[in-house]
């Protein structure tokens, strides 16, 4: 019993704590409750085309680099094909009439910026090894050895991105571009720390690659790993209650009234919906309350476009297009929206002259769309498909202006909400990378992977940070309570070669 772990949602964290807690001998039983695994790693089909709804590019997967050891340890690099994205544009902002180019690599990216503000190549130095220092100093980013509870210097979490650009250099359209691409963690001016875009940026930079045929191989090469050393993963089992005795957890309730028991258990679920799991006085009303109340970014609206067939050809980059500036899109008014949007090819196979598809997406809030609140996917009604429609058509005539010709490409689309997030992944308010981290308030807004319960855990988006690197190694923590984290980084080291 004291070896069997029970685990709630199957999206990347949890599958990555299934697979190091069964590769060291553990038990594991993960449940999801939808159809098919993989939270934000899952894909869907609409005419033949296939598109991701999370997880759109990888980073740092050149031999030797982090991801890539991360994922040789996963035994995901079998499974999982991936194509480079253009290294002299593997990002491209757009703003005020003007393109700039993010280069793979660091003198790459400084000479690739240095061609529009050749006065600023000093800046750009000093910019890129700050960077590069804030992913060198955190122990598990660069594998190190740890014995400290503080995976980050406090420096880069009480600092903002913002405050940290602005010192970097005087030219305000610098600025702008820096902070370009920072849908990829909803960056707010003046409250998103330092580590957020530092972490992002120096992974994207070493290398950028694109999941060939989608995602989701990702979740099914786990799947397939833990089935295979003894673990079992249940799809259609929602968890409706975390059970509890007077001093742990010891086991689940599920929708169709199974009990399951257990010795451990890690919600990969968004904090929140593991607090509603929880009626025992284990967790106390003060941290109920702080885990309820906690601010989480922002939500999206989501175009997903099929081409006609070889009519677009295919964009080996992601375009970040701003109409204004890049701070405060999430900001916005009925006649403004969108001020910003996020445009991405899909890759189908390696080498393709033509795209297949595209996602179109820009920051959109919950509130928009509240009034549908409860209502069941695919019966919302047609004030909410008018909506939907209304907002498509606005969100594409943006990308015409951008790129003209490609409207005409188009052959169908199909579109998501904050609703559908919420619907889906479970995230509070349908936010797309949970919980908000605001180096105003550095300690309230950080979620331990500790609960008040010693044997319930937690990993996922909202423990350490977002994306496929911060997911992972969040597992690394959630699963180095039970094994140890230098265990864990010793095991990683061995297989990938490397010393400590």
């Amino acid at each position: 019993m004291e070896k069997h772990v029970l685990i709630i949602g199957s999206g990347l964290g949890g599958l990555a704590c299934g697979y190091i807690l069964a590769k060291n001998g553990f038990r594991v039983s993960l449940f999801e409750k939808n159809v098919q695994p993989g939270g934000c790693l899952q894909t869907f089909v609409r005419r033949g085309v296939k598109f991701e709804t999370g997880m759109h590019y990888l980073g740092s997967m050149d031999e030797g680099q982090t991801l890539h050891r991360f994922f040789k340890y996963l035994s995901l690099l079998s499974d999982v094909e991936i194509a480079p994205l253009d290294k002299s544009a593997y990002d491209i902002i757009s703003l005020g009439g003007r393109r700039f180019d993010f280069a793979n690599g660091t003198e790459r990216f400084i000479d690739s910026l240095a061609a529009h503000f050749p006065k600023e190549r000093h800046h750009l130095q000093h910019y890129c090894g700050v960077i590069r220092s804030v992913a060198n100093d955190s122990p598990l980013y660069s594998l190190r050895h740890t014995d400290s509870v503080t995976l980050l210097n406090p420096e880069y979490i009480k600092q903002s991105a913002s405050s940290f650009i602005d010192s970097v250099t005087d030219d305000a359209l610098l600025r702008q571009a820096l902070a370009g691409n920072l849908p990829l963690y909803a960056g707010i001016r003046g409250k998103t720390p330092l580590y957020i875009h530092a972490l992002i940026n120096d992974f994207y930079n070493r290398s950028s690659y694109r999941i060939v045929g989608g995602s989701d191989a990702v979740a099914h090469s786990l799947v397939k790993s833990i089935r295979a050393m003894g673990g079992a993963v249940y799809p259609s089992s929602k968890v409706v209650k975390i059970n509890c005795d007077e001093t742990k957890a010891v086991g689940i309730t599920l929708e169709s009234g199974g009990e399951v028991r257990g010795g451990y258990v890690i919600s990969n679920i968004h904090p929140c919906r593991t607090i509603e799991l929880l009626d025992t006085r284990l967790i106390r009303k003060p941290y109920r309350e702080r885990i309820m109340n906690l601010r989480n970014t922002v939500s999206n609206f989501t175009v997903y476009i099929s081409f006609r067939k070889e009519a677009m050809p295919y964009l080996n980059s992601n375009f970040f297009h701003y109409r204004d500036g890049v701070w405060g899109c999430e900001t916005y008014t009925e006649s403004d929206w969108p001020k910003s949007f996020l445009y991405m090819h899909l890759c189908a196979s390696r080498n393709q002259r033509y795209a297949t598809g595209a996602v179109l997406f820009a920051y959109m809030n919950f509130d928009d769309v509240a009034q549908w609140h409860g209502t069941r996917v695919g019966h919302r009604g047609e004030g909410y498909e008018a909506f939907k429609q209304a907002k498509a058509e606005r969100l594409l005539d943006e990308l015409e202006r951008q790129m003209p010709g490609t409207r005409a490409k188009i052959g169908s689309y199909c579109t998501s909400t904050p609703l559908t997030y919420l619907d889906y992944t479970g995230t509070e308010r349908g936010s797309m990378y949970g919980i908000f981290r605001d180096c105003t308030e550095p300690v309230r807004s950080i979620v331990s992977q500790r609960t008040k319960i010693p044997n319930l855990f937690q990993t996922g988006q909202n423990i350490n940070s977002h994306g496929v690197l911060g997911v992972i190694i969040g597992a690394i923590i959630a699963s180095g309570e039970l094994l140890g984290i230098n265990t864990i980084i010793d095991q990683i080291g061995k297989e990938a070669g490397c010393g400590d």
